[in-house]
C-alpha cells in the first residue's frame, strides 16, 4: 500500500517527533510511506475563523497533492475531520451559491481515503497490537474531533491496551473538552484557560504520569496548563507511544 503521510501545520512546525513517530510505526507495520513535500494548510483555520472562501484554494492543493495516494495517514483529529467532514461541506455550499460542482469534483478523490493515524491502524491494517512498549502509567484524553466529528471511539484506547509495559487509567471526564478549539483559546482566553485547569486537575487525580491524545493542538494546551500548575505531568501524542518498542522506548 502507498500511503502519504499529512503531517499538518502544527505538528510540522512545533512538533516533529510525531511525524517521525508515524514514520517509524508504520515502517515497521510493513507500510510504504512518503512524505509529500508540497503539502501545506489544509485550510481548517481558515474554515474554522469563518474564511471559508479563502480556504478553498488550500484544499484544491490538498487534493493535488494526495489524490494519487491509496491512503493518506494524519496524526490529527481536526485536520482529519477537515477534510473528511468539511471538504464535502464545502462543495456543497460552492454548489449552492451557483458556482457549480467543480469544488466538490475536485476534493471528493481525497475525502473517503484520508484516515486518522488509529482509525487506519485498526481499521485498514486491522491491528491493535502494534508491537509497542511504554513502561509508563498513561491516561488518555478524547479529543473533540476525534471523538464527536471522526468517531473513533474505542480505538485509540484499544491500541494502548495492547502496549507492552502500559498501565491505562480511566481519566474523570473524559469527553469535555480542553477547552482549546483553535482560535477559541485566542477569542475566548479565561474560558478556555478553566476548561483546560479542569483537564488537568481530572488527569492529575488518576495519578498517571503521562496524558495521551491523539492531537497535538490538545496536547499544546493541557501541556501548557500542566506547565504553569505544574503537575508533573506529561502530554504525549499516541503515535509517539505506539511506536516505542524495547530496543528503542520512548520517553
Amino acid at each position: 500500500m502507498r500511503v502519504a503521510l499529512f503531517l499538518t501545520c502544527v505538528n510540522d512546525t512545533l512538533y516533529p517527533d510525531t511525524g517521525r513517530a508515524v514514520v517509524k510505526l508504520l515502517t515497521r507495520l510493513g507500510v510504504e510511506i512518503d512524505f509529500p513535500m508540497a503539502q501545506t494548510c489544509c485550510g481548517q483555520a481558515h474554515y474554522n475563523t469563518g474564511y471559508r472562501h479563502e480556504a478553498e484554494p488550500l484544499a484544491r492543493h490538498f487534493s493535488d497533492v494526495f489524490q494519487d495516494y491509496e491512503a493518506i495517514v494524519t496524526p490529527s483529529g481536526s485536520c482529519g475531520a477537515m477534510v473528511r467532514e468539511l471538504y464535502p461541506r464545502m462543495g456543497e455550499r460552492a454548489r449552492a451559491e451557483g458556482r457549480g460542482d467543480t469544488l466538490a469534483a475536485t476534493l471528493a478523490p481525497v475525502v473517503p481515503k484520508t484516515y486518522e493515524l488509529t482509525r487506519f491502524l485498526v481499521d485498514v491494517l486491522g491491528v491493535t497490537d502494534v508491537g509497542a512498549y511504554y513502561p509508563h502509567t498513561v491516561t488518555y484524553h478524547p479529543t473533540c474531533h476525534g471523538l464527536r466529528s471522526l468517531g473513533l471511539g474505542d480505538r485509540p484506547r484499544r491500541l494502548l491496551e495492547a502496549v507492552k509495559g502500559l498501565e491505562l487509567v480511566e481519566l474523570p471526564g473524559a469527553e469535555e473538552c480542553c477547552g482549546f478549539g483553535g482560535t477559541f483559546a485566542v477569542k475566548n482566553p479565561d474560558v478556555s484557560a478553566a476548561m483546560g485547569a479542569d483537564k488537568v486537575r481530572h488527569a492529575e487525580s488518576t495519578g498517571a504520569e503521562v496524558l495521551c491524545a491523539a492531537d497535538n493542538s490538545c496536547l499544546m494546551h493541557i501541556g501548557g496548563t500542566m506547565t504553569r500548575l505544574r503537575t508533573g505531568m506529561r502530554p504525549v501524542h499516541i503515535a509517539e507511544i505506539l511506536a516505542g518498542t524495547e530496543e528503542a522506548v520512548t520517553v
